[in-house]
């Protein structure tokens, strides 16, 4: 799954910019494919994989932009201390 975003990232993507233009980037930040890749490794292959789907299904000219994070995995406590 990494190696299939890296391929994106690496080969896809600048295509993608020199046909469609550099406005044609990703709207939000962190960018869609650096989205998938921090949600699989937060929380697990499908939940991840679900969780970047559906961030790049929202990545459209009507969608929002901005800042739009990883959430925390759901048994994850914000009040524990990093170790």
């Amino acid at each position: 799954m990494r190696k299939g975003v890296r391929f994106y990232q690496k080969f896809l993507n600048p295509v993608l910019k020199a046909v469609a233009g550099p406005m044609s980037g990703c709207r939000y930040t962190p960018t869609c494919s650096n989205y998938f890749l921090q949600a699989v490794e937060a929380h697990g292959p499908w939940r991840g994989a679900w969780l970047g789907i559906c961030r790049i299904f929202r990545c459209h000219p009507w969608g929002g932009c901005g800042y739009d994070p990883v959430p925390p995995p759901r048994n994850s406590n914000p009040s524990d201390p990093a170790p």
